[in-house]
């Protein structure tokens, strides 16, 4: 199928790095041709590089069947939508001095690179509706997992009186109107992980209100095994850290520490990632070392694209929307 951004990577990207994301594409293309699932997993700060505008779309056209994110990906995408306007953006980021960045936290704001996050309009807006939620969930018994909270509040409609930018770019919204399932380990480090802490200090909230990772892991490992037969579930991983090396763990729990062996290995893989293999880097690690972990088989179609994924990521889901 010719479409504008296919043609332009067939044309162009023949070679090393490009090369290798043309051959993920047109890998997750038919991983999915072929009846498969896939997993995406959000490291770094993708949802304040505003990955939505494309991710989101890969939600709505059913691309994408669960996620793995970091709490910080999950709240930020929140953040974008009801304090866009607010944001600034400093260019010349590298060049700041430390009295600079002094000057940028006590006009409230936090900075990501390249991207500053208005503390007031993003995090303490969605604070008040949050911790509504969390009291309301305390005071009853209740108990859920950190998506589930944001998933709440999104559907309630609270947040639309803030909406700044149109909400088809938020991958949060069409997450939730999918009730796409979500796996968020650590989310105790994140700003509203945070913030949920401060509560618990202060004795108004209990811990044990939100879910944690064990749950996570625990439920992760009965969504693989009812989705996993057929062509399987693939692993789509934006950059290293937790958000990736979480999930990828349940196939061999299961396998090894459950001794369930019938549990299939994931059935594609690709990683984006400018990390190298040096000092023992697991974030850079070449595929084929989750082989020997218990996590991919020999026969698992393989990619890893050295690049920034705020490039890369959403080129190939273009190629996969056939935009």
């Amino acid at each position: 199928m010719a479409t504008p951004i296919r043609d332009f990577m067939e044309k162009h990207y023949l070679h090393f790095n490009a090369a290798a994301m043309v051959d993920a594409a047109k890998g997750y293309e038919q991983h999915l041709l072929e009846g498969g699932k896939m997993m995406i997993t959000l490291a770094g700060a993708m949802s304040t590089a505003e990955l939505g505008i494309s991710l989101a779309e890969m939600i709505r056209q059913g691309k994408v069947d669960i996620i793995s994110c970091t709490g910080a990906n999950l709240e930020e995408d929140l953040m974008n939508l009801v304090a866009h306007n607010h944001y600034k953006r400093v260019p010349n980021y590298r060049d700041l001095s430390p009295q600079e960045e002094w000057d940028l936290l006590e006009q409230g704001f936090n900075r990501v690179t390249d991207t500053c996050i208005p503390e007031e309009e993003a995090f303490r807006r969605l604070q008040q509706h949050i911790f509504a939620l969390w009291n309301d969930a305390d005071s009853n018994g209740e108990r859920y997992f950190p998506h589930e909270f944001m998933y709440k509040m999104i559907l309630s409609g609270v947040l639309e009186q803030y909406y700044q930018i149109d909400p088809k770019n938020s991958w949060m919204i069409a997450a939730a109107e999918r009730n796409l399932p979500i796996i968020c380990p650590g989310w105790e480090d994140s700003t509203m992980g945070n913030i949920f802490a401060s509560y618990c200090i202060k004795n108004e909230l209990i811990p044990t209100t939100v879910r944690g990772g064990i749950e996570y892991m625990v439920w992760l490992s009965d969504w693989y095994r009812k989705n996993s037969s057929g062509k399987g579930v693939g692993f789509f991983q934006i950059g290293g850290g937790i958000a990736g090396d979480f999930p990828i763990c349940v196939v061999p729990m299961m396998y090894q520490d459950l001794e369930w062996h019938d549990v299939p290995f994931w059935s594609y893989f690709c990683q984006i990632s400018d990390s190298t293999t040096s000092y023992g880097s697991y974030s850079g690690a070449v595929p084929n070392e989750k082989i020997t972990w218990g996590k991919l088989d020999i026969t698992t179609p393989k990619f890893i694209v050295e690049s920034d994924a705020t490039i890369v990521a959403p080129l190939i889901f273009g190629w996969v929307l056939g935009w």
